[in-house]
């Protein structure tokens, strides 16, 4: 697949510090609150493609109407998710709140849908004195990571992502209104096929498109259980350390991280203390595999939560 070129656009200088080899910078005191100018959005837009993961610190989005108009920036937004309640008044936003769980699996965003965001930003609302941090991983570093013959099988798959997951977990470790969280999440149940490597519409880079979602593997004659153990070993390359970058969280902070080539995981490592996030999600591009065939919706209509983007 050919990658996408457009009209050139001016960009300013903005200076990211790295905070690992693989994925992940950050910036200090850029003042998001506000109009940005073309500029300034393709420079963060050339850092994002560069980083996976921007972290702004001392951010100056104190509301969720700025935190909408930042997102805004990066294209046309989703609504705050396909099944479960935005914030009062604002239907862009999704409280990540700790009193109705911790998101401690490895995930891409709505993956499930047909077209999941394109990127994420979280805002730092409530944080524990101590742990809350968020782990995000370079998919594209993953794929790399590959043996060549692995990396060919990878290509040539097709995974099943749905809202109807398991949710098994150990019973001293599920959250205590965790039925009443399944029953909201899953009141529209979704299911889409995407290609298990997805190339980015922008840098042409191929990466693992699996995540907690990824529920098993379109390959006639394999059994469910085959096809969890090959999504667990593709998944295991997406988890190394190298591969990783873990944020941690400050008052007056914003995350962007491109969905397409990431996914994230939030410990619940903070003894029950409160934590607060508010999400807002860039609509995305129908995923594509290495020769441009596209995803497919098999269950639900997610017209309603996405428009469908152009790959930006």
């Amino acid at each position: 697949m050919s990658v996408i070129t457009e009209t050139p656009v001016a960009t300013e200088t903005l200076t990211f510090t790295k905070l690992g080899g693989r994925i992940g910078a950050e910036i200090r005191g850029l003042d998001l609150s506000g109009p940005l100018s073309p500029a300034r959005v393709a420079a963060i837009r050339a850092a994002l493609n560069e980083h996976k993961a921007l972290v702004f610190r001392e951010a100056n989005i104190t509301t969720d109407e700025e935190q909408v108009r930042f997102a805004s920036h990066f294209g046309p937004l989703t609504a705050a998710h396909p099944t479960v309640a935005s914030v009062d008044g604002a239907a862009n936003v999704l409280p990540v709140d700790s009193e109705n769980g911790s998101a401690n699996t490895w995930h891409t965003d709505v993956t499930f849908v047909h077209n999941p965001p394109q990127a994420s930003t979280l805002r730092s609302i409530t944080l524990p004195p101590y742990g809350g941090e968020t782990l995000i991983a370079s998919t594209a570093a993953a794929y790399q990571d590959l043996p060549a013959e692995l990396r060919a099988f990878a290509d040539a798959l097709w995974a099943v992502h749905t809202n109807d997951y398991d949710y098994s977990v150990p019973k001293n470790l599920e959250h205590a209104n965790a039925t009443e969280r399944r029953a909201e999440f899953t009141r529209q149940i979704f299911e889409s096929v995407h290609p298990v490597v997805r190339v980015h519409p922008l840098t042409g880079e191929r990466g693992l498109f699996i995540g907690g979602f990824a529920q098993r593997l379109r390959i006639v004659g394999l059994s469910n259980t085959e096809s969890k153990d090959i999504i667990r070993l593709l998944q295991a390359y997406v988890t190394r350390p190298e591969n990783i970058v873990r944020v941690n969280w400050e008052p007056n902070q914003v995350v962007l991280f491109d969905n397409r080539i990431t996914q994230h995981y939030a410990p619940d490592n903070y003894d029950g203390a409160p934590r607060t996030l508010n999400r807002v999600t860039i609509a995305g591009d129908i995923p594509v595999n290495i020769t441009g065939q596209s995803s497919q919706s098999l269950k639900g209509d997610s017209a309603a939560y996405s428009v469908i983007a152009p790959a930006n």
